[in-house]
């Protein structure tokens, strides 16, 4: 039987997020509703394309095309998410997928192609495991079992958090997540994405999303947006204000995330992935979680090296000084349009 490869088309949506419901390798990242939210949010041309075998799906793969003058031209699957990369049930899809890819970069004149895959097991791609590791835990039915896995340290911050009488509510206030998230990424140094992204987002998922916020009285100081996928949380966009430190907002939002995902039936707490060094990564390992090297592929074009969008790369150093200086209008207004070309 013929292996084809063809992009997906609106029909098709159904039978490819069935075809990620089967294979075990698949992520939430893989599900068709991205490719509307990317559309809508950051206008990049995206070109989803299935394996195909006597009418049966073989193989997926997700692509998008993001091209910035700061950031550069390039094929990534998937940017914005943690995990990306074709998901096939047999090596000759694997293969024709990445083919496909190799060959759409060279049309449309893209510098490289960027799998965001679990591992590199495989592949005779390029490599960068010491940039990006992933932080992944089980956690239990039981909320005793779940609050004794947490180192003591890290335990002592989150029992901190309940003796300030700090609340949880889950519901679906993306203005509020915005606005504390905004705060929280232009204290890092970080551009912030448009309220329009997240808007998309909680729509288009809203089977399977909550907002998880964390008000000292009525003052909102912490929100997460959270997905769940299969058995699996995944607590995605958060932060906290000034006064969610002092009050370990942070940590008491997370723990609640835990809590309100074990009552529903989860058994995997994905904290998502972190750049090595940094302060998230370190507020992860303290969590107990143990760090694992995320080995992105990469085919580049001649002359082409891996990208380095990296906060700590040095030639990012004064930007990120200086936004952390912006006033917090002026970053939530420029933010958006830098983010988009980041990926």
């Amino acid at each position: 039987m013929t292996l084809i490869c063809k992009p997906l088309e609106p029909a098709a949506e159904a039978a490819w997020d069935a075809f990620v419901e089967r294979m075990p390798e698949a992520t939430f990242f893989h599900r068709s509703a991205w490719r509307g939210v990317i559309e809508r949010a950051f206008r990049h041309p995206t070109h989803y394309v299935l394996a195909e075998r006597d009418g049966a799906i073989t193989g997926i793969l997700p692509l998008v095309h993001v091209r910035s003058r700061l950031f550069g031209n390039r094929l990534i699957s998937t940017p914005f998410c943690v995990y990306g990369g074709p998901v096939a049930a047999d090596p000759e899809s694997a293969e024709a997928l990445a083919g496909y890819a190799a060959t759409l970069m060279r049309r449309v004149g893209a510098a490289t192609v960027e799998f965001r895959c679990q591992s590199a097991s495989g592949s005779d791609w390029l490599t960068r495991p010491d940039l990006y590791v992933r932080f992944r835990r089980p956690i239990a039915a039981d909320p005793e079992a779940n609050m004794q896995a947490i180192p003591r340290k890290q335990r002592a911050m989150v029992r901190k958090g309940i003796a300030n009488g700090l609340a949880a509510r889950r519901g679906r206030d993306v203005d509020l997540l915005h606005r504390v998230y905004a705060e929280s990424v232009r204290n890092l140094g970080t551009p912030v994405f448009s309220r329009r992204y997240f808007r998309l987002l909680v729509d288009s998922f809203a089977d399977c999303s909550d907002i998880l916020a964390v008000f000292d009285a009525e003052q909102p100081i912490a929100a997460v947006l959270n997905f769940y996928f299969r058995d699996q949380v995944l607590p995605y966009y958060g932060g906290g204000t000034g006064q969610a430190r002092a009050r370990a907002g942070n940590d008491f939002m997370y723990w609640m995330v835990m809590r309100h995902a074990a009552e529903r039936g989860c058994r995997l707490f994905d904290f998502g992935r972190s750049k090595i060094a940094t302060g998230s990564y370190a507020f992860k390992k303290n969590w107990g979680f143990t760090p694992e090297p995320l080995s992105y592929r990469y085919k580049l074009a001649p002359g082409a090296t891996i990208p380095d969008h990296n906060p700590l790369n040095p030639k990012y150093r004064l930007f990120v000084a200086a936004w952390k200086r912006l006033p917090l209008g002026v970053a939530n207004f420029l933010g958006p349009h830098i983010v988009r070309g980041i990926g």
